[in-house]
Formats: structure tokens, C-alpha cells, sequence
């Protein structure tokens, strides 16, 4: 399969309006905005339905609690689901690993289930052979040891990877639904040349974290349509790992708003001082009331002979989690988006409508060692990993995680220019979430 010539840059693509670019995607130009879905899903290659479709599972590192641990177990043994044992619905025809540290989980693993590790992603994709021989992907690329660039960012190579994928795809003149974990990557450009090669090779991408899809607490959805004026998320993390989280928190609630989501002007990040400076100006009394809202949908406040040591306050929070990390983001529609990451192990959400009235809920994310001791939080996770190479279209836009990969890159550009603000006009995405919730509700 011959490449096509490209004729936009990386920064310029999202603006293009041209039909071609999304040829086969089920997605339509839209008046300038980027891509904007016509429809609630993404189709591409379609599985075959007749057997269980083999998959090529491709991981940086399998250690105990890495990503890579938590999805090869759930697609080889299963996982709990609607108060069952939920047997893989995929077949791992094939393994590749990157890392074999001391700790190593990935040789007894693939040996407990009479799995073949490959030396290559495109062995493991082609099972040796010279055409791509599987009918799926998963790259789980977080976490083992990578390079870090200028801004402190690890380069995981999801790009790279992906990259690999795609030429197997094109010298075998067919494609395969691919799902990637986390963010896309951390280059704009590269970012979005991961879902130009989707669309031009029309393939069922998914992408993104567990946040969006776990349970929630109480189990609710943004109001498809709602009239939303500011979102919240009180997260904790580390910068250019947990805030992608945090901002799909809030992404999976914002993007149900009347008139969908239309992309993101700016982003400010700030820290310590600047961020409470920031905070406490008359522009943010709102911002203020959902921090407040969202620190009480709480599970680990910080307590004293176990009750919190005060009334949550805007005060309190500062005085228990000095160091904070914000990301103040401009909608281009005038909403506001703040994520903090504080020292407050969950992930909160807090959203006030035009009206006044408040949406909050936790998205629970009971880690390991913190409240559980395995991290299912990933089973609908993988449950939607499965649902998209079984039927080859994707629950959920692809744009979400373009969004929010972009808004950490922003953050971080942000920080690393000495806490200024950045203009983003290559976010102008526009794209509308599904009427159906996809979070783990039952």
C-alpha cells in the first residue's frame, strides 16, 4: 500500500476541512472546527466475527502493578463483570515486551498461558510471517525506563510503536482495530499524525485512559445538552502522567455539554503561590465553589484521629497541599476546565450549570495497596478494548484523547515557559461525545 503524500503540516491538519483526509472514518469536516463526529462512534476495519480474534499485545514492561501487568492478566485470565467472571473475549496470539527487569512478570506470565514472545513488534504482529496475521492491537506503553526530554517529559515510545504498526499495516494492504493506553504521545505533531494514519488507513482507534470508563461515585453522567459553565477535577500526580487522568475526568463530563466540544483557546499552568494567587481573583469565585464541591466527593482528606482537620476550604486545601500543580484551560466556547493535582489520592469532579446547580461525583480509582489490592478499574477499560476489535468501531470519540493530549503537552509547555500562559490554536477540535454513558455502571 503506497503512502499518500502529505499536503497540510502536523499543526495545520486539524483545520483542514477537506473530505479526504477523513475518507472512511464515519467522521465529518465541519466548518472549520476541526473534526466533528456524525455520528455517536468510529468505525473502521471490521474483526472477524466467525471465531475469536487474535490480537498481538505489545507492552513496555510487565512488573508487578504496571499497565502492562493489569491488561495482559485481564486479557488472558478475565476479569470481575456484572457479578461474574468475565472469560478474555480475545485470543493473545502473540507477545512482545520491550524490558525484562529483575522484577519481571512478563516470562511467567506468557508461560502460564502458552504464550509466544516475539523479538519484534512486527513478528509479533505478523506471527513471524510477512503479512499481518492478527486481528487486533493493544500498545500499552507506560511505564519501565525511557529517555526524558527538555521539559522532563518520558519519552514512552507509543509513537514509534505505532509507527511500526502502520507500515505492517500498509505492506500487508489491510488494517486492524488498535487500541493505545494513556496519551498519544508527547509531540503535538506526532500526536496528531497517530490519527491522520487511523483515518487515512481507516482503522478503529481507541485510545486513552481508565478514568472516563470506571465507576463512579454516585453513578451518574453529565446531562447530554446540559448547559455547563465551569468544570472542576481535584486529582493528585505527577505532571505528564496523572494529569492526563485528571483531565479525562473532566473531558468525559464537559464534552456533553450543549453544543458539544469545540476545542481549547488556552491553557495557563501554575504551582505553589501563583496557582492560590490565581485562584483567589475575583474571576475565579466559581472555580473556588467547585474546588470546595469536588474536595467533598472525597475519600482521603487529609484527617486527624480520623475525621478531616477542618471544613474544606479553598484555605484548608492550601494549607494541606501547599505545592499544588494547576492547569487553568480556556475553552473556546467561553467554559472553564481547572485540574489540580494535590495531594489528595482521588479523582474528583465538580461542574456548576448555568443555572447554579452543582454535578459531582468521584471517579473511583481504588489503587493497589490504597484501598484494594487488585486495580479493577481497568476491567471496563479492557471490556471497551474488547468491544472495539470484536466489532471494529469505538465507543467513544478518538478526538477526546487527541483533546486531552494536547492540553497536557499544553500544561507542560506552560510550566516549562516559566508558568505562562500558552495559546493553543491547533486545539481547535470539535466533536460531540456519545448519548450513551460508557463508565462502569453495574
Amino acid at each position: 500500500m503506497k503512502k499518500q503524500s502529505r499536503k497540510l503540516s502536523r499543526r495545520d491538519f486539524l483545520a483542514s476541512t477537506g473530505a479526504t483526509a477523513l475518507a472512511g472514518s464515519g467522521v465529518v469536516a465541519g466548518a472549520g472546527l476541526g473534526f466533528s463526529i456524525g455520528s455517536n462512534v468510529v468505525r473502521g476495519a471490521q474483526a472477524p466475527t466467525t471465531r475469536m480474534p487474535k490480537v498481538a499485545f505489545l507492552g513496555t514492561v510487565v512488573r508487578k502493578h504496571s499497565h502492562a501487568q493489569h491488561f495482559l492478566d485481564r486479557h488472558t485470565l478475565g476479569y470481575s463483570w456484572r457479578g461474574g467472571w468475565q472469560s478474555p473475549r480475545l485470543q493473545v496470539e502473540s507477545v512482545f515486551i520491550d524490558q525484562f527487569p529483575d522484577d519481571d512478570l512478563a516470562r511467567s506470565r506468557t508461560k502460564r498461558h502458552g504464550l509466544r514472545l516475539y523479538p519484534t513488534i512486527e513478528e509479533a504482529l505478523t506471527l513471524g510471517g510477512e503479512k499481518l496475521a492478527v486481528d487486533g492491537v493493544i500498545l500499552i506503553g507506560e511505564h519501565g525506563e525511557y529517555p526524558k526530554n527538555e521539559k522532563g517529559q518520558k519519552r514512552y515510545p507509543r509513537y514509534e510503536w505505532f509507527k511500526k504498526i502502520v507500515k505492517v499495516f500498509e505492506s500487508s494492504g489491510r488494517s486492524v482495530p488498535v487500541f493505545n493506553d494513556k496519551h498519544l504521545s508527547t509531540e503535538w505533531e506526532e500526536c496528531v499524525e497517530m490519527v491522520e494514519d487511523s483515518r487515512r488507513l481507516n482503522f478503529a482507534f481507541l485510545a486513552g485512559s481508565s478514568l472516563p470508563v470506571t465507576r463512579r461515585m454516585p453513578a451518574i453522567d453529565m446531562p447530554q445538552g446540559a448547559k455547563l459553565r465551569e468544570s472542576v477535577c481535584v486529582a493528585y500526580g505527577g505532571i505528564d502522567s496523572y494529569d492526563i487522568h485528571a483531565l479525562e475526568t473532566a473531558q468525559c463530563m464537559s464534552e456533553r455539554r450543549a453544543g458539544g466540544e469545540v476545542g481549547v483557546r488556552e491553557i495557563h499552568a501554575l504551582r505553589g503561590d501563583n496557582l492560590w494567587n490565581r485562584l483567589a481573583m475575583d474571576d475565579c469565585e466559581v472555580t473556588r465553589k467547585l474546588i470546595v464541591s469536588a474536595l467533598t466527593r472525597s475519600h482521603n482528606l487529609p484527617v486527624d484521629n480520623g475525621f478531616p482537620t477542618d471544613v474544606p476550604s479553598m484555605d484548608w486545601l492550601k494549607r494541606n497541599a501547599p505545592e499544588t500543580v494547576g492547569y487553568l484551560v480556556e475553552h473556546r466556547d467561553g467554559l472553564r476546565t481547572t485540574m489540580l493535582l494535590t495531594e489528595i489520592r482521588d479523582f474528583n469532579y465538580a461542574g456548576m450549570l448555568q443555572d447554579g446547580s452543582l454535578v459531582s461525583c468521584q471517579m473511583y480509582l481504588p489503587m493497589p495497596g490504597h484501598g484494594s489490592t487488585t486495580a479493577d478499574f481497568f476491567n471496563p477499560l479492557v471490556r471497551h478494548v474488547e468491544t472495539t476489535i470484536l466489532e471494529g468501531k469505538t465507543p467513544y470519540p478518538l478526538e477526546r484523547t487527541l483533546l486531552t493530549s494536547g492540553m497536557v503537552i499544553g500544561g507542560v509547555d506552560s510550566l516549562f515557559a516559566g508558568e505562562k500562559a500558552v495559546a493553543t490554536p491547533h486545539l481547535k477540535i470539535a466533536y460531540a461525545a456519545p448519548q450513551e454513558s460508557t463508565y462502569w455502571s453495574d
